[in-house]
């Protein structure tokens, strides 16, 4: 039986010790690496190329959709299953946009992860039941069309931009983190409100929620 490499990419320390003992208990399964945000996780793997990264979609500095999208451009052999809380239509369509080979709800068994784990790996994919019956859903891909056509309109850049923008990092945060200058945080910041035709940072936070690039936990306080 050839062993499958894994990395784990799950921001939540009690939650990545969960999947470390029940995945370490799997023949044929070795976790490789361990990352707690989606920018090490895209490092990572570019490094180590394991053969399939199980992200969770609500990651801090870069969201796991973000990151799957850098992770297979970068690395096309490796295969990611995004893990998420939640199977609402934008994230649904998100993840599929950006070539994951598997999409979990949290709520899914163990036995459903390493079977999904094996299925990728093998060059196949896998979508929890509730998510493969939503996306063979013609009115969900329907009405899934305006919020694609949005999200494209926005550059990788300007998607880890708004990210930052969303999670509460102020213009310098954000420029220390994507190694640019302030005056090009400034720059983005401004496009992306052109592009979206929404004017105020409380608007792209609802906007960046509402489209699945983060959770509503992230920021409490908007109304």
């Amino acid at each position: 039986m050839k062993t499958i490499t894994i990395l784990l990419a799950e921001d939540h320390g009690i939650v990545r010790e969960g999947f470390r003992n029940l995945l370490k208990s799997e023949a044929g399964f070795h976790i490789i690496g361990e990352a707690e945000n989606g920018r090490k996780a895209v490092a990572m793997t570019k490094k180590l190329r394991p053969d399939v990264v199980v992200m969770d979609i609500a990651m801090p500095l870069l969201n796991g959709i973000e990151a799957t999208r850098q992770i297979v451009k970068a690395v096309p052999t490796t295969k990611v299953i995004i893990l998420s809380a939640h199977s609402d239509d934008a994230y649904i369509e998100h993840v599929n946009s950006v070539g994951a080979a598997g999409y979990l709800v949290k709520q899914s068994s163990a036995s459903m992860l390493t079977k999904a784990i094996r299925a990728v790996e093998e060059g196949k994919t896998f979508f929890a039941p509730l998510i493969a019956r939503r996306l063979s859903d013609d009115k969900s891909k329907r009405d899934r069309k305006t919020s694609k056509r949005k999200i494209a309109l926005l550059t990788p850049r300007e998607m880890e931009v708004l990210q930052l923008i969303a999670e509460g990092e102020p213009n310098k945060r954000i420029a220390t983190e994507l190694e640019i200058s302030i005056k090009t945080v400034e720059k983005h910041r401004q496009k992306i409100m052109d592009k979206l035709k929404i004017h105020d940072t409380a608007g792209l936070t609802r906007y960046a929620i509402g489209a699945g690039i983060i959770e509503s936990s992230v920021q409490l306080t908007i109304v």
